[in-house]
């Protein structure tokens, strides 16, 4: 009788945040020049973790019980019934359109985060289109990821970046948004073209889809449950306006981030401080909370639910994000590790001595490759460019080579790490709410990375060829 080969279950997100922990852990004991963990510090790491992100977390709690009552009105439902019918036959256009949207957000912001309240209204929207799960995860997190790694006038990586330069060094932010701008479209046709194919595979057969049988049942049951045509609910006009409120809540958000006064933009200054005490465009993830409670609430009053019937909407909706909330808070516990032995200082240090001695035309690449591994350890764009900036700028600046392409490789490698790293909250928190395994976003991911790398160190060869 011929046995039936045993299958290697892969970690949960919780199981591979543990073992990346352990790991850097290990490695604080193995190098002797750094602060070698304690057993304390091992323990409470995590917990530590979950202080450092606790307003991240509040804002994820807040967004499930935002949409737990958004849900409860039916509203999407009605809503997202109506898209694929007016779309039918046309359901590839989407993923172009939405992709595009959210690289919008990435390049000009840093839209990280906040990309978890769409995964619920997204995912179901290409599961109803015949696609699979996983289609609606890539529409958001490469979308917006794409933007990030592009980005132009992101302040959490370009405007720290610069801001992070030694004395002396001046940079032309023109040149920025203009090398920027090329890596983000290149990098989002890249993507785009990658996950339509994937698409149009999925919609042709079924048995194309990478998600496990499992995976198959939970998104179906998650996305798909009691959403057949003619069991969906009625777009009233009651519905309708919820509709508008849901997005005009996310638009308020997006004008919230943006920081108007960079650009000599004033006109937010005192006029939207009356809400939250703070003006647009210097709010940030607890007056965000304070948007969504809010538009919560008003939700609820227009769909004419009772105090009660908000209430428990809000808390079952905040349910459903919890798992969401501590994936988040435990993959802050890398990055309390490394600040408290100084392995980030370490890193840096010693990749700048090993820059330093190369021929200048493979200083673009192995910068690049560098902060690959910088990224992975340190996944927050305004730490890594406040922590990285004065070592590798100016090294750069002293090699007579262009700072500008150097914020660019940083921009371009830690946005690529941050497509699939399992210390990165948007990653994680993202595949939570879609369903979907750490595992199988790898195996669906991991080409698309590799063109991303050739096709942003080509672009950023030949920049420093031209500037330097």
């Amino acid at each position: 009788m011929k046995k039936e080969k045993r299958k290697i279950s892969m970690p949960s997100a919780f199981g591979v945040l543990m073992i990346v922990i352990l790991l850097v852990a290990l490695v604080t004991l193995l190098i002797p020049d750094v602060t070698n963990i304690t057993l304390p510090g091992l323990v409470m790491s995590p917990i530590n973790g979950f202080i450092d992100a606790i307003d991240i977390i509040l804002f994820i709690l807040v967004l499930g019980g935002f949409l737990g009552i958004v849900m409860k009105t039916k509203a999407l439902d009605a809503g997202i019934a109506k898209i694929v019918k007016k779309l039918k036959g046309k359901e590839m256009i989407m993923i172009p359109v939405l992709m595009f949207i959210f690289s919008i957000g990435g390049t000009t912001y840093g839209m990280a985060e906040e990309t978890i309240a769409f995964y619920v209204l997204i995912v179901g929207v290409m599961m109803l289109a015949r696609f699979d799960a996983l289609v609606g995860a890539a529409v958001i997190l490469l979308g917006a990821g794409v933007g990030v790694l592009g980005s132009t006038i992101n302040p959490f990586a370009i405007g720290v970046a610069i801001d992070s330069l030694p004395d002396g060094i001046i940079v032309n932010k023109g040149t920025i948004i203009a090398l920027g701008a090329i890596i983000w479209i290149s990098s989002y046709i890249i993507a785009t073209i990658y996950v339509m194919r994937y698409a149009k595979k999925v919609k042709a057969n079924k048995e194309a889809s990478l998600l496990s049988e499992k995976e198959k049942i939970d998104t179906e049951k998650e996305f798909l449950k009691n959403k057949e045509e003619e069991n969906q609910p009625e777009l009233t006009t009651r519905r309708k306006i919820i509709i508008w409120i849901f997005g005009l809540s996310f638009l308020f958000m997006i004008l919230s981030l943006i920081p108007w006064g960079e650009y000599g933009i004033t006109v937010f200054d005192k006029s939207t401080a009356w809400l939250t005490g703070i003006p647009f465009g210097e709010w940030w993830f607890p007056e965000l909370a304070c948007l969504f409670v809010l538009a919560a609430i008003i939700i609820g009053i227009v769909y004419k639910l009772k105090e009660k019937e908000i209430t428990n909407a809000f808390v079952d909706g905040a349910a459903s994000f919890i798992v969401v909330a501590l994936v988040v808070g435990l993959s802050r516990a890398v990055s309390v590790i490394m600040g408290e032995t100084g392995l980030s200082d370490y890193i840096l240090t010693h990749a700048a001595d090993f820059l330093s001695g190369i021929n200048a035309g493979l200083f673009t690449t192995m910068s690049y490759l560098i902060y690959l591994v910088l990224a992975f350890l340190i996944p927050s764009t305004s730490g890594l460019a406040g922590a990285s900036m004065p070592i590798m700028g100016g090294l750069a600046h002293t090699l007579a080579l262009s700072p500008e392409v150097m914020i660019m490789i940083y921009s371009a490698a830690c946005g690529v790490i941050c497509l699939f790293t399992p210390t990165f909250a948007a990653v994680m928190g993202g595949l939570a709410v879609a369903k979907i395994e750490y595992s199988t976003w790898l195996k669906f991911v991991w080409k698309l990375l590799l063109m991303l790398i050739v096709a942003n160190i080509i672009i950023l060869s030949i920049a420093m060829m031209i500037l330097s």
